[in-house]
């Protein structure tokens, strides 16, 4: 298990002008597997998400991991729900990261070249980030957050309004990534998606945790009422 864990959430609270974003939130995350965060639109999942990353402030409470913080910042990444490209190459855009943690630039372009055979974008290297399609930008993005290796990596959504094609590669670099020991964290609409990636199942509604469990446990048996009504379907507020 990564030393970065247990990530240990304690009535973590964010907010802005006042208003309650998310929380209060009891939670703990082990370093094994995919959590899947999901609940209904303005749940606050991506907020969450942010949260436990570091990129939303903590207004309230604590978040804790079992290094110092400054550690585990530098051992995890995030991609977002819309792909965040450098006006650069595709082979620069992998090579980025790779130069800020200090590798040598021939060994970073030699990393880049095989991540980008890895996630099919080999023929693409020397092509603009910016004008690839949705599912050649979105694999560019994981194969830029795992080319680092990462303990932990958040993602926002990371399929949403994808093909199904590019929705199957996609899956297809996340179970690899989770299969090498990557921890996964990420937020889905896709009932389906979270059935198929997800090893933990936390339930988001108003902000707040209403449930966390293993998947077979969550998608067969919901403890709680809303959880249950969200799985079928329902309007859940």
């Amino acid at each position: 298990m990564s030393t970065l864990f247990p990530l240990v959430a304690k009535g973590a609270i964010t907010s802005r002008r006042g208003k309650v974003l998310v929380g209060p939130v009891d939670l703990t995350l082990d370093g094994r597997g995919t959590c899947v965060v999901i609940g209904p639109n303005g749940a606050g999942k991506t907020t969450l998400l942010r949260l436990l990353h570091g990129a939303a402030r903590l207004t309230k409470g604590s978040i804790t991991w079992a290094c110092p913080t400054e550690q585990a910042r530098h051992n995890q990444a995030f991609v977002f729900q819309r792909p965040v490209m450098l006006r650069r190459s595709v082979e620069e855009n992998l090579i980025y990261p790779l130069r800020a943690h200090g590798m040598p630039k021939a060994e970073a372009r030699d990393l880049a070249q095989n991540w980008a055979e890895r996630v099919g974008l080999q023929e693409m290297l020397r092509r603009p980030a910016p004008v690839l399609s949705g599912g050649e930008q979105q694999k560019l993005a994981l194969a830029r957050a795992l080319i680092i290796n990462p303990k932990l990596v958040f993602l926002d959504e990371p399929c949403a309004s994808l093909d199904g094609r590019a929705m199957r590669e996609i899956e297809a670099i996340l179970h690899e990534a989770s299969s090498n020991g990557t921890r996964l964290v990420l937020s889905t609409h896709d009932m389906g998606q979270a059935r198929r990636l997800a090893d933990t199942v936390v339930f988001l509604l108003n902000g707040q945790v209403h449930e966390q469990a293993p998947s077979s446990k969550f998608f067969t048996a919901p403890e709680t009422p809303q959880a249950a009504a969200f799985l079928k379907g329902d309007i859940v507020e």
